[in-house]
């Protein structure tokens, strides 16, 4: 058997921020931390912002040791739970993926669970909600949906 030592190139990182938050909170984690892009911030403080998650820190790099991956800055978010200390994201989910792109106009936004969850749109005036967006008569790409 060969093995090849080689770095995997992640396609999708939106989904796999999406995946470590939907993962982290099944498992009732209190917080993660994920390598920080100014798009996955973005998201992050639109969900911080929406009371999906409780906080979020930007961790800086540190140039100073050996380790490489330590080096780049890192992204925590805290997570919500209820009493009951049952999650309060139940459903995260991509819509729009490198393979097929989803655009809507400003008529067709969605409306995620009777607008009790929330869809992140990137528009040309930046990320913000379905409901942001539809107040700003602003059409997209829909990132995902959260409820």
């Amino acid at each position: 058997m060969y093995y090849f030592n080689y770095k995997i190139m992640m396609t999708d990182p939106i989904a796999d921020m999406l995946t470590r938050i939907r993962n982290a909170s099944m498992v009732k984690k209190a917080e993660i931390i994920l390598p920080l892009s100014k798009l996955k911030l973005e998201i992050a403080k639109i969900l911080a912002k929406e009371g999906w998650v409780s906080k979020i820190e930007v961790i800086p790099g540190d140039n100073e040791t050996k380790n490489k991956s330590a080096a780049f800055d890192r992204l925590r978010v805290v997570l919500k739970y209820n009493e009951e200390r049952e999650p309060r994201i139940s459903s995260l989910k991509r819509i729009s993926k490198p393979g097929a792109r989803v655009y809507v106009g400003k008529d067709d936004l969605p409306r995620v669970l009777n607008n009790i969850g929330m869809a992140i749109i990137s528009t040309p005036k930046g990320l913000m909600t379905n409901r942001e967006a539809r107040q700003s008569q602003l059409g997209g790409e829909v990132i995902c949906e959260i409820y």
